[in-house]
């Protein structure tokens, strides 16, 4: 990949598996488009054209002891078109941090950001600049966005969860995934079940199914999206 860094705004391609998560973080960042495009909107499809960044945006959180291919998404870490990569992740357990680095990302950071803080750390992205280690509390919510479930009451980090809930994971598999204790699952799925009406895990699977939570499958070129 080239190091010269490209005149103008940044170009960014956000990727999820999602397409509802990708069009909020395109949203958060839409005030800033002199400085950063989004040039595509990626869920469940690799980047198709060159682009400074791939904000790789972990809601339903990959497996970093995996090929970040899972699901769909090309290993952007190792895609030619991708200049840089940054993991947008809650960003506050160094064995995250330090495994997203081993997985090639050349940056990692927080979604407790704001919109202009995000904007900021992209740019200090893209000229290769020291970036800070991200922080945070970890129940944070994001500060803008949109998720599955947002509109029945779930929070980002409950909806996090329902997730992989409703892929049949177990609460120690989800622990291992989303770095939070077991305690701190078991709380979220209390949360969200309360909100979500249901009182087991097979509902909480139906519901999540009936309600969104199945991975998308598109690509979004905003720059000649009509909407």
């Amino acid at each position: 990949m080239s190091s010269a860094a490209s005149p103008g705004p940044i170009t960014v391609a956000v990727v999820n598996d999602f397409e509802l998560v990708v069009r909020g973080v395109a949203a958060m960042l839409q005030p800033y488009a002199d400085r950063v495009t989004i040039a595509e909107l990626d869920a469940n499809v690799g980047v198709s054209q060159d682009v400074d960044i791939a904000l790789y945006d972990t809601f339903s959180m990959p497996n970093l002891e995996e090929p970040v291919t899972g699901n769909g998404v090309e290993d952007v870490t190792h895609d030619p078109k991708v200049r840089r990569t940054v993991l947008y992740t809650w960003g506050t357990d160094p064995a995250l941090v330090a495994k997203a680095r081993a997985r090639g990302f050349d940056a990692t950071l927080a979604k407790n950001l704001d919109a202009l803080e995000l904007v900021e750390a992209l740019e200090r992205v893209h000229a290769g600049l020291p970036m800070l280690e991200p922080s945070g509390d970890p129940a944070a919510e994001p500060h803008t966005g949109d998720w599955p479930g947002r509109r029945e009451g779930l929070t980002a980090r409950e909806a996090e969860i329902v997730v992989l809930v409703t892929e049949g994971l177990s609460n120690n598999e989800i622990a291992a995934r989303t770095y939070l204790s077991i305690n701190s699952v078991k709380s979220y799925i209390r949360t969200a079940y309360r909100t979500m009406g249901v009182t087991t895990r097979s509902q909480a699977i139906l519901w999540g199914i009936d309600h969104g939570f199945a991975r998308d499958r598109a690509r979004v070129r905003p720059m000649s999206d009509a909407h």
